[in-house]
């Protein structure tokens, strides 16, 4: 029997039993339907989380740190040097790491607590400095209010919500809708911040020999409120992260007094606590880590850190296609019961065809032909509704997050592989459902076929 003969029969015949039919195949949409929606938002999820951290330049980041540093001594299992004989990260070892091939560009990380002085009250907070790069590498610029810096050295600030809310006044209520970030700009943007810190300078009067030499001027710098950032792109360090940040060549030329004396110095060449190597593609971070490591640095990225997170989302997705395949599982027994009936309602037929000279396997052909077709049919359906059923979770997770003033976000994902799979696995499960109804078909005994009412 051709191929044709056996599709064009199949359909008939599944086309005789619609309503009982129909219902199987409603069954393995519902089963495909759960595993598509499930598998979707699992990768939906670990794509947000991959977007974000990718959006906010740590992905492409590696923190380089002097071995030196006494808090880096519980590193030292590396191979290199003691850290008493370990180079200092100086400007010379900066411009060495910004030359290392995939390095995009190698800034010092430069943060201190400094008093704030707003209408004439002072607010004592972290302040950050950040390179002009980020403007277009950290999404929490993305959606601010006001501008960016106007240059990389220019006397201006980026509030971050929360000191936002401190300059107002303003103390946030559990469970009250927070101020929008767009009423906390307007009484701030354009306005003043006097900042007072210590100056680092160097004391000739102790002779040029002297590269301990240092003296401590008190100073103050007038600055500008330009942008007010909703998102906080020093999220990732806890208790040091920043709530005020200002264009990173001005804060290296003011030689603020570091907090740490160990880290202070008259020298014309500074030494920076650690640096953040910025690469052209994640794939480089190894290399670029490797590099700074034989240079005699400690070296760190996020894509380290993330090796759990990845594996966390494994392990997620695998429970999620486990559930959702337990509805396909159950849809196949309803195949099995259809195709089973179909063989004691259709005896005499199948007895007339082996009476013409259908082969078992004809007959064994048959019925895989239509246990496959209803896996194929069933599959499209259940992969439009799971795409259906994503798409309103997404929709309404958003309108969740609206009322709770956070950005929107795509939580969920279809891509091609998961639509093609679920489809071939739908016909697969379908097509092992049928392997009991088919070789029973084919053992059927023409004679007592033919004699069965």
């Amino acid at each position: 029997m051709k191929l044709y003969d056996v599709t064009d029969l199949a359909i008939r015949n599944l086309r005789e039993s619609i309503f009982r039919n129909s219902l199987t195949t409603i069954g393995i949409s519902v089963g495909v339907a759960s595993l598509v929606a499930m598998l979707s938002l699992g990768i939906g999820l670990q794509q947000l989380a991959s977007r974000r951290l990718e959006k906010s330049g740590l992905f492409d980041t590696v923190v380089a740190t002097s071995r030196r540093d006494l808090r880096n001594f519980r590193e030292q299992r590396e191979e290199g040097p003691p850290p008493a004989e370990s180079r200092s990260l100086d400007e010379a070892a900066r411009q060495q790491i910004a030359h290392i091939p995939g390095v995009v560009e190698a800034y010092p990380d430069i943060r201190f607590v400094t008093d704030l002085r707003f209408d004439g009250k002072p607010h004592l907070t972290m302040v950050a400095g950040i390179p002009f790069s980020a403007k277009n590498n950290n999404d929490a610029f993305d959606g601010m209010q006001g501008s960016f810096f106007s240059s990389d050295a220019s006397p201006e600030v980026i509030v971050q919500r929360s000191f936002a809310e401190e300059l107002l006044a303003i103390t946030p209520k559990p469970g009250s809708d927070n101020t929008s970030i767009a009423e906390l700009a307007k009484p701030l943007l354009g306005k003043e911040l006097t900042m007072r810190y210590a100056e680092r300078t160097s004391s000739p009067s102790l002779g040029q020999n002297d590269s301990a030499a240092y003296s401590v001027v008190s100073r103050q710098q007038v600055l500008k409120i330009v942008g007010l950032t909703d998102l906080d792109p020093d999220s990732m360090r806890g208790m040091a992260r920043a709530r005020v940040f200002l264009p990173l060549k001005l804060a290296q030329n003011l030689h603020v007094m570091p907090s740490n004396l160990r880290d202070a110095s008259a020298s014309d060449s500074p030494s920076y606590t650690s640096l953040s190597v910025r690469v052209t593609n994640p794939n480089q971070v190894p290399a670029v880590e490797d590099a700074i490591k034989k240079l005699g640095f400690n070296a760190f990225s996020i894509v380290d850190a993330t090796r759990s997170m990845r594996q966390f989302f494994a392990v997620l997705d695998g429970f999620l296609a486990i559930f959702g395949s337990l509805a396909l599982a159950v849809a196949s027994i309803g195949i099995v019961n259809t195709l089973v009936m179909a063989i004691l309602e259709r005896r005499r037929e199948i007895g007339i065809m082996k009476a013409l000279g259908a082969s078992d396997a004809d007959v064994r052909g048959l019925f895989f032909a239509e246990a496959g077709a209803m896996g194929l049919v069933g599959g499209a359906v259940g992969v439009t509704l799971g795409w259906a059923i994503g798409r309103l979770i997404n929709f309404g997770t958003n309108i969740y997050l609206e009322r709770q003033h956070f950005p929107s976000a795509q939580i969920w994902s279809v891509p091609l592989w998961l639509v093609l799979g679920a489809i071939a696995f739908s016909i697969v499960v379908s097509l092992i459902s049928g392997l009991y109804p088919a070789s029973r078909a084919a053992r059927l005994d023409p004679v007592q076929a033919l004699r069965y009412e």
